[in-house]
């Protein structure tokens, strides 16, 4: 059994929705980077110290745990704490039209021109569609596979559009649970 499973990939690949529903098949508690990262989710970030003081309670005090969401640059220091990192990845224009929907779901109209949400979502929608091309310098694809390259533990990459249900199945198989 693994006990300390982290989840990573792009925004939108559906790291926090597998983490979840993991969860509630296994006896793991789940986690959120988002929930370390952010003061006040997706506008103030929480200091880089802070974060890893939060992120190192939470995971010691959990004998086995669920990780969703990048750690990269920030918790590099939490590499040895992994027994398997499953990685995520879908086609770049299903997650952006998850992410475009998303961001509707949240705000509704305010994303749209005029809106109050409008500059902030269009930055994040032009931020995540970098994850498939862009370099070691933001969240990408590149950075990702970088920082995999030197993890002791088992990764367990799941590329291409399957469902929530079917991800899980994937996972639970490789456990053999």
């Amino acid at each position: 059994m693994k006990e300390k499973i982290h989840i990573m990939g792009a925004s939108g690949a559906g790291t926090s929705t597998l983490g979840s529903s993991l969860s509630n098949v296994l006896p793991h508690t789940y986690l959120d980077t988002d929930d370390y990262f952010w003061t006040t989710k997706f506008t103030k970030q929480r200091e880089v110290p802070e974060r890893r003081r939060m992120l190192e309670k939470d995971l010691s005090h959990n004998e086995n745990w669920i990780l969703s969401g990048a750690v990269c640059g920030w918790g590099n220091n939490f590499k040895s704490y992994f027994d398997l990192v499953i990685f995520l990845w879908i086609p770049q224009d299903i997650r952006l039209k998850r992410l475009k929907q998303r961001e509707f779901q949240r705000y509704g109209n305010e994303i749209l021109a005029g809106g109050s949400k409008y500059e902030q979502s269009k930055t994040f929608l032009e931020w995540a569609s970098l994850y498939d091309s862009a370099g070691i310098e933001v969240r990408s694809k590149t950075l990702h596979e970088h920082w995999m390259a030197d993890l002791s533990c088992p990764i367990l990459k799941i590329e291409g559009d399957y469902s929530v249900n079917e991800r899980v199945d994937i996972v639970l198989d490789y456990l053999k649970y």
